[in-house]
């Protein structure tokens, strides 16, 4: 008995455990890229998707609180901002590639970030969606860091900007091979880049993984789109809700 006792006393500890949160993020994203290499990179098996179901289903089921997962995952969340301005890097190492790619790939980054706000936006309100969720939907398809900045700036919630930014990176990685197929798009650069703007880091993530070119343009993409965003969204987001 008291072996028992001292066992549920562990498990009430670890359960409760700033740490032990940590542990569950980390275990799941391994699970799930896991998962990923063994389907052979299959669309559909997302590593990040996976990961989140598992984190959900775990921390509901032994009852911890958002509050105490987010002490350990906190430290996760601390490194976004590192990220963001790592995107500085793979933005210089892509200049020299854009030569006689520029006008295009200036256009396509426009193109899609003025589609991905009024394809978001114009379908929420068409669906009745208040003024919080249509909000959140502006920065949607940039970067989650720079997102959850865009949306304190223009004053809506990060927290739903980021649920539908991970939301957005999740979809854009599953569904972007096989609508890219459907347009006949092969070129990598191409490729890459269309995901990078449609599904920023998670996205990318997925265009490293199938080709190093695809995965290049894809960060050049993430990180120009970021830059272009932080400072277009709040003048189109003020321009439409004065």
């Amino acid at each position: 008995m008291s072996e028992k006792h001292s066992i549920v006393e562990i498990w009430v500890y670890l359960s409760g455990s700033p740490l032990f949160a940590l542990f569950i993020t980390l275990a799941a994203y391994q699970i799930g890229l896991s998962i990923y290499k063994a389907s052979h990179q299959n669309p559909l098996a997302n590593p990040v998707a996976i990961a989140i179901l598992i984190v959900a289903s775990t921390i509901q089921f032994i009852e911890m609180p958002y509050s105490t997962y987010f002490e350990g995952a906190q430290f996760i969340h601390f490194l976004l901002g590192s990220a963001t301005v790592s995107l500085a890097i793979p933005i210089y190492r892509g200049l020299s590639s854009l030569t006689g790619r520029s006008i295009p790939l200036i256009a396509s980054l426009c193109t899609g970030g003025l589609v991905s706000i009024i394809s978001a936006v114009g379908i929420a309100t068409m669906l009745g969606a208040d003024s919080s969720i249509t909000g959140a939907m502006y920065p949607k398809s940039v970067t989650a860091p720079i997102a959850m900045g865009i949306a304190e700036r223009i004053g809506v919630s990060p927290t739903l900007t980021a649920i539908f930014a991970v939301s957005t990176g999740i979809l854009g990685a599953i569904l972007a091979p096989f609508v890219l197929n459907a347009l006949g798009m092969k070129a990598w650069w191409q490729r890459g880049f269309a995901i990078g703007i449609g599904a920023h880091g998670i996205g990318t993530s997925r265009a490293f993984s199938i080709h190093p070119e695809a995965g290049t343009y894809a960060s050049l993409a993430m990180g120009m789109n970021g830059v272009v965003s932080a400072v277009a969204i709040p003048v189109i987001y003020h321009l439409f809700n004065r």
